[in-house]
């Protein structure tokens, strides 16, 4: 998925960047603003009835959640997943095309919303039910390093496996996962009870400026680019779906950590 919503071919789960990308973008054009809303799909219909009219009044991102808080009070929680997007047009728009679960209308701009895991209506509790439920979110103001050390040096797990765990931290996906503790020199084996918190604290500052750059850039790039051009598609990443790393040219390592791939060069992260 491309962070400016447009369709592309399924990847990897879009991670927290993603998501505060998008929570960004969707604030410049409707905060403030009363909306058009529709479910053209249908499965939201009811919901999209209840919010026709209203005035948005804050969007944010959460881990890979974002919420939409309108001015009754109402609030639209959407996750995603692995076939979420959503697909940004000038208006006048076209009628809907396919599958899409909620459709957003101003004067200006039209957001159609499809193949999340969910978009639902959730009242205030309901929204710090979820909110209680996930880790701190790195790149939020009040993100809580002390939290997610405590849950982390608590457990017997792999910080790769607690790493995917979005009750220890939120937003950090395969890729970051990788990336940071790369960057951070430490192997994904380690044990979170035998993580020094010092190297916590490198890994935790390494995956937030990684997280902030990808915000900024709207794609994930860890390694720095080549001078006079831009990073490749294969030359933004260290050890994520490389054959060699980059630092020592040495091979990476394959296995599954987590229910997922995990890439690691064991030269540079040695236990």
């Amino acid at each position: 998925m491309r962070l400016d919503g447009r369709p592309v071919s399924s990847g990897p789960m879009p991670e927290g960047h993603t998501l505060h990308r998008l929570a960004l973008d969707h604030r410049k054009v409707l905060a403030g603003v009363r909306i058009r809303s529709t479910s053209p799909q249908g499965r939201f219909a009811d919901e999209a009835a209840e919010l026709d009219g209203q005035r948005v009044d804050a969007i944010e991102a959460f881990g890979k959640h974002l919420f939409y808080r309108f001015e009754s009070g109402a609030n639209v929680h959407v996750h995603l997943g692995l076939y979420g997007r959503f697909r940004r047009s000038k208006q006048p728009v076209l009628p809907p095309r396919g599958a899409i679960r909620w459709r957003i209308e101003t004067d200006d701009v039209c957001l159609d919303l499809s193949g999340p895991t969910a978009c639902e209506l959730l009242d205030l509790e309901q929204v710090s039910a979820v909110h209680q439920r996930l880790g701190p979110d790195l790149l939020r103001a009040d993100a809580r390093a002390d939290l997610a050390w405590e849950r982390v040096s608590s457990s017997r797990r792999s910080i790769g496996a607690l790493l995917l765990d979005q009750s220890v931290l939120s937003g950090v996906g395969n890729v970051y996962r990788a990336e940071g503790l790369f960057v951070a020199g430490l192997h994904p084996e380690i044990r979170g009870d035998e993580l020094e918190r010092r190297d916590f604290t490198r890994l935790w500052k390494t995956l937030r400026q990684q997280l902030a750059k990808g915000v900024k850039d709207r794609r994930i790039v860890t390694v720095p680019p080549p001078e006079g051009r831009r990073a490749r598609k294969g030359e933004r990443t260290w050890v994520y779906n490389q054959r060699i790393c980059k630092r020592c040219e040495g091979p990476v390592r394959r296995w599954e950590l987590g229910s997922r791939t995990m890439f690691a060069c064991d030269t540079c992260q040695r236990r």
